[in-house]
């Protein structure tokens, strides 16, 4: 074959390959979707190669960032001698094509909420306006709705008609779709005696509900710490991490009971080498009732001062919250976590040791008026021995009440009519002291003698006047007679 004719045969090849380019480009219709390459940018306008025999042309709004050599999405809006392209209806026509997929596929997609209105919040997804009812923009209620405003979320597309230019929205649903997730994880991983780490979600009267991770414990008021806790926003404040020691766990009832006290000593455990029976203390009345006071002698740890543990002639109502006291620790109960304290000197030994030696029946004592009660005074003798004088020993009216005979802290002479050291009673008597001592009065004026006048007491004088006027009596009545 000549040279001529192989020139002949590039020539034509060219021809046929322009010519099917040229056909190629008039197939370009109104609606296709064509990838291009911009090639330059004059004024208003950027020409796109879309492999036709001219370039495309297309809006320069619409480039955005795009540059020079930039490929390029369009779609054909008409063709003729000029084809005129818009990529913003190619991004329409994916964003269509992807939320109709999200809807079939539960995918979610990223939206900005831009309103609010009735009944909830509008929602721009890619430049398609969408809607997103009240109730599905949160799984959790909140008072100020408006902090929704300009916040970048992920929704579910629960409807989305193209045509109809209708989208609608729902975050909470992917919220409680993800919470599910984190449930079961959470589930999986925890067992009764762990230890975790948790986040205060919400505070009760009853206790503190911690989020770990997906699922909600309780820590009830009792299980935040060894001391009384009256209410748990006294230690604790939402959004707060703790750490926490699993209890229980009760899938059925969906129920995780935590505690936090679990995981720190028990100031109880050595109660009663830092607080000896008989050692001294001294705190703050935290708490005031009608039987007493509770004293906080170590951090989180309070004592009973009973009102009969008080000092003789001292009243509860003159304590008062924050008053610092001190004295001596009575009795450590560390089963029942409790202490009671005293305001009065404790004896050194058991003060009903050997107590016959010390106090007999027809003895005659002194003591410290404590207090009074309906039935009677209480008197103590000596430390840590206290005897009670009964109404009918007072020597009061039968009607009298026996708190206004005697004021608490008042020392007053007694006889001791009975000791009961199997029962530890001690039954005492003002009204049989003064009867020995009107006698003891009277034996003594008998016994003075005749010329010299007796010393008498202002009692004993009345007394005396008195049987004077008895034997004059008893003489008239003989005469008479």
């Amino acid at each position: 074959m000549s040279e001529e004719t192989n020139k002949n045969m590039n020539q034509m090849n060219e021809f046929e390959l322009a010519l099917r380019d040229s056909l190629d480009a008039e197939e370009h219709r109104p609606g296709d979707v064509i990838q291009g390459t911009i090639v330059a940018i004059h004024g208003d306008v950027a020409l796109v190669d879309v492999s036709g025999k001219s370039e495309a042309v297309l809006d320069r709004s619409e480039i955005d960032d795009l540059g020079t050599g930039d490929p390029v999405e369009v779609v054909v809006v008409s063709s003729g001698e000029e084809i005129r392209v818009s990529r913003r209806l190619a991004l329409e026509a994916k964003l269509k094509e992807r939320l109709n997929d999200a809807v079939a596929s539960g995918e979610p997609v990223e939206g900005k909420v831009v309103g609010r209105r009735k009944g909830g919040f509008d929602v721009a997804v890619s430049g398609v306006r969408g809607f997103c009812p009240m109730s599905h923009i949160s799984d959790l209620r909140v008072d100020d709705l408006d902090v929704h405003l300009g916040q970048t979320y992920t929704f579910k597309v629960l409807e989305y008609e193209p045509d109809g230019q209708q989208l609608v929205v729902s975050r909470a649903i992917l919220l409680r779709e993800e919470k599910a997730k984190l449930t079961d994880a959470a589930w999986a991983t925890l067992e009764a005696g762990a230890e975790v780490e948790g986040r205060v979600r919400s505070l009760t009267d009853f206790g503190a509900f911690v989020d770990l991770g997906g699922v909600d414990g309780l820590v009830h008021v009792t299980e935040i710490a060894h001391q009384r806790v009256n209410h748990p926003r006294d230690v604790l404040a939402v959004d707060q991490q703790v750490r926490v020691k699993v209890l229980e766990l009760d899938r059925q009832r969906d129920r995780i009971s935590l505690s936090m006290k679990a995981l720190v000593e028990d100031p109880w455990s050595k109660v009663a080498e830092r607080c000896p029976v008989g050692g001294p203390f001294e705190g703050a009345i935290v708490r005031k009732t009608d039987f007493g006071a509770f004293v906080e002698i170590e951090p989180g740890m309070d004592g009973l001062l009973h009102v009969s543990q008080l000092n003789p002639g001292m009243e509860l109502g003159s304590l008062e919250e924050g008053q610092v006291v001190s004295g001596w620790v009575r009795e450590v109960d560390t089963e029942n976590r409790r202490i009671s304290l005293t305001m009065r000197q404790i004896p050194d030994r058991d003060p009903w040791e050997r107590i016959e030696m010390r106090y007999r029946e027809g003895q005659v004592v002194e003591g410290t008026v404590e207090n009074g009660a309906d039935f009677g005074v209480f008197v103590e003798l000596e430390p840590g021995l206290s005897g009670l004088i009964p109404i009918s020993e007072l020597g009061m009216e039968r009607d009298a009440d026996p708190r206004t005979a005697f004021s608490p802290g008042e020392k007053i002479h007694l006889k001791l009519m009975s000791v009961d050291p199997d029962r530890r009673r001690i039954s005492l008597s003002v009204r049989a002291y003064k009867s020995d001592l009107e006698r003891q009065e009277y034996s003594q004026h008998m016994d003075a003698d005749g010329g010299s006048e007796p010393t008498m007491t202002g009692f004993g004088a009345q007394l005396q006047a008195a049987l004077g006027t008895t034997k004059k009596k008893k003489a008239t009545k003989k005469k008479k007679k």
